[in-house]
């Protein structure tokens, strides 16, 4: 890839950068690790936080731009228009959503299951699970994303990004724990990818920038580009900083989507169906793309 060809996103140097949020998990690192590459970071006013909180802020218009969980975006797709290509998603094994149980699945009608407080999209599509896949409601409740914690109170949890991981590759083996992959489980009931997070702009600031928001899907587009072409070297590095080695976290981010493209956009209008009426969307709710 030649980096030159990037372009800033900024727009006018008089004009504030865009707002622009960042899951603050493993799994959006090649989203990210290209900007400093091309030399778009400095572009952007990024803010770190869970997806819970990132899409609480595009919502409320803290952000311009940001990924947004999947729930929350069908929610407010009204003011929200999806950028096309990039999301954070699975075709199968995901390693970092997760239900880790002491029991099997289908033993767990009333019984306690803990939900990690870091995601909607992941606990929806557990409960999903749980109730059509193995016919059981157990008694949830929502918590920190703790497994020690969790599994105190608890026969099952449910876990997403880091934690998740720690728990699947590490801490659930260790302590004799069921997992349970909900990519995996998501794909062999519908034969469909799933989509956990799309990036999105606010429609207003799409409608005073337009051009900046443009800028900022080129860039993210090549971010990503660049990251997978280089994940041997992204895998090294991160793994200098956290508790898994490179070709673990090299495994991970070749076992991520982050297309989103006709497939997903199915996978998306699939979990609608199933999912809309008690999730708070339509079931036939429309996803808009930018430059559609």
């Amino acid at each position: 890839m030649d980096n030159s060809t990037v372009s800033n996103v900024a727009v006018d140097d008089r004009r504030p950068r865009p707002r622009v949020g960042h899951i603050q998990f493993l799994n959006c690192l090649p989203l990210y690790w290209g900007l400093a590459r091309t030399g778009t970071l400095l572009d952007l006013e990024l803010s770190k936080d869970t997806p819970e909180k990132l899409s609480e802020q595009l919502v409320r218009g803290d952000l311009d731009i940001a990924p947004v969980t999947l729930v929350e975006f069908l929610r407010n797709a009204d003011d929200l228009v999806a950028f096309p290509d990039i999301a954070v998603g699975c075709d199968g094994p995901v390693m970092s959503c997760v239900i880790v149980s002491q029991r099997p699945l289908e033993d767990l009608d009333g019984a306690r299951v803990a939900l990690g407080s870091t995601s909607r999209t992941s606990v929806r599509l557990a409960r999903l699970l749980l109730a059509e896949r193995y016919g059981v409601t157990p008694d949830y409740y929502t918590c920190p994303p703790d497994l020690g914690v969790m599994m105190q109170e608890a026969d099952a949890a449910v876990l997403i990004g880091d934690a998740a991981l720690r728990a699947n590759l590490h801490d659930a083996p260790r302590l004799g724990l069921q997992v349970h992959d909900l990519g995996a489980m998501w794909k062999e009931w519908t034969g469909l990818p799933f989509v956990f997070a799309v990036w999105a702009a606010r429609k207003d600031y799409l409608a005073a920038e337009p051009d900046a928001v443009r800028q900022v899907h080129e860039a993210f587009l090549a971010s990503r580009d660049l990251s997978l072409e280089e994940v041997t070297k992204v895998a090294e590095q991160a793994a200098r900083w956290e508790a898994f080695d490179a070709e673990v976290l090299e495994r991970y981010f070749t076992t991520l989507d982050f297309r989103f493209g006709p497939a997903q956009l199915a996978g998306v209008e699939e979990f609608a169906r199933r999912a809309g009426d008690v999730a708070g969307f339509p079931a036939d709710v429309k996803v808009e793309l930018l430059g559609g």
